[in-house]
């Protein structure tokens, strides 16, 4: 039970590092355009389907498009994300100039990575007290003694403590990384 518990707060956290992983910092990231969708012959691709994306530091992204024909369509795509990127085509190559950020837009971007980490804390809680009613459900059934029930509530709550404390540790990278 605990286990189970365990491997929902992990893809919990691994969603939390995710949606941060798109939250724009100073310096460039794939994650950015990966999943920007393009019109491609009438259907809707993500851009890393469409071509290779790489890093250009300081503060360029390439995108090397396979299919001459779809590089306008990702073009226009990622213009239209309202990433507050300049856009430029070279060949098959899509160059993505991010700017400098300003430092109320990097105050923006730290709120809003905040309002993501109490969103991932919100559902851990979440899957917390889903177990505990679990457990005392047991215990009422008589399935689980008493003194198991409170040892089970002590690994929960372990459980997510470390959570939390991960949660903390890459909210305060994200942190460092957009202040940057």
């Amino acid at each position: 039970m605990v286990k189970e518990l365990e491997n929902k707060i992990s893809e919990s956290v691994k969603h939390f590092k995710e949606s941060l992983a798109v939250i724009r910092s100073g310096r460039p990231s794939p994650k950015l355009l990966e999943d920007i969708q393009a019109d491609y012959f009438g259907q809707k691709m993500p851009i890393k389907q469409l071509g290779s994306i790489s890093i250009a530091p300081p503060r360029e992204i390439q995108v090397s498009v396979w299919d001459k024909q779809a590089v306008v369509a990702a073009s226009k795509a990622i213009e239209a994300a309202n990433l507050g990127v300049s856009v430029n085509i070279d060949g098959n190559l899509i160059r993505v100039n991010l700017p400098a950020l300003s430092t109320e837009r990097r105050q923006e971007l730290i709120k809003v990575a905040k309002k993501e980490t109490e969103e991932a804390r919100i559902k851990i809680r979440h899957l917390r007290d889903e177990a505990n009613k679990k457990i005392s459900s047991k215990e009422e059934a008589g399935e689980i003694s008493e003194d198991d029930k409170f040892k089970f509530k002590e690994e929960i709550q372990k459980a997510v403590d470390k959570a939390n404390k991960e949660i903390d540790e890459i909210l305060a990278n994200k942190t460092k990384e957009i202040e940057e």
